[in-house]
């Protein structure tokens, strides 16, 4: 199917997407999907290179303009203004105003490395946000506290291992205080060795009530943590629902295929 069914769609979702649409050039990444995620759910996104995953949840954030369909963030259209029966990109101003509610963490971890573990984190709140020193320092810390790194606070990207500068990425997006995070396979750069210890970060948020979409090939993850499991392949969502349902019994021949290929 090419979106979720309408019985499955609800007005007061979180996140709504509705007929979204991306092309690159004559390719079409993503092929009018629809999808919810309501406050304090975990959606999991699966599925091969390609399936327009990650693409899908950069639109999210509108670090990737969509080409048709709408993305709704709290109730307010993101990246885009509506005026009659169009909508008009907005001012990338504004279009920062919203991502400060909208965390991500990316593959890689994109720390600045002239920066220590604790002025990461504060650079956001400070400038952005306004915040006085201490208080972001203080939320700082409280955040390395909670992603168990408070020893390294003055540490430089460079004397930490990639499964602890990932929490570092983690502990600045929550600098913000967002209302939503999106990760994109956040373990994927990781040695084996170092994946867990994210995804227990991870974990943590979600039995926090954190209101999460991740793009993962992390099977256990989704199976232990997702609320809703979507599949996704060539542009449009294959199956979705419940892990119970998506991983542990697919329906589809596809998604049972690209399991096999994963567990």
């Amino acid at each position: 199917m090419a979106d979720l069914t309408t019985a499955q769609l609800s007005d007061a979702a979180l996140v709504q997407l509705r007929g979204v649409r991306k092309q690159f050039g004559s390719l079409e990444v993503l092929k009018g999907i629809s999808m919810d995620v309501h406050a304090g759910q975990v959606s999991v996104l699966l599925g091969p290179s390609g399936s327009g995953k990650s693409t899908l949840l950069r639109c999210i954030n509108h670090l990737e303009t969509i080409d048709g369909g709408r993305i709704s963030v709290d109730g307010e259209i993101v990246g885009y203004r509506p005026e009659g029966d169009r909508l008009r990109e907005m001012h990338p101003r504004d279009v920062a105003k919203q991502r400060r509610s909208i965390g991500m963490v990316f593959q890689r971890f994109n720390l600045f490395p002239h920066k220590t573990a604790l002025e990461n984190i504060i650079e956001a709140p400070m400038i952005v946000s306004k915040r006085s020193k201490a208080d972001a320092v203080a939320e700082a810390r409280r955040l390395l506290r909670r992603v168990g790194l408070d020893a390294w606070a003055d540490h430089y990207p460079a004397q930490l291992s990639g499964g602890q500068q990932q929490r570092i990425a983690i502990a600045r997006a929550l600098a913000m205080k967002p209302k939503l995070m999106l990760f994109d396979e956040p373990t994927s750069a990781l040695d084996p060795e170092l994946v867990g210890e994210v995804l227990d970060v991870m974990k943590e948020l979600a039995h926090e009530g954190m209101t999460m979409v991740v793009v993962t090939h992390e099977i256990g993850f989704a199976r232990e943590v997702a609320d809703q499991v979507v599949f996704m392949d060539g542009g449009v969502v294959v199956e979705a629902g419940a892990p119970a349902d998506v991983i542990d019994d697919p329906q589809h021949l596809r998604t049972q295929g690209f399991l096999q290929s994963v567990l």
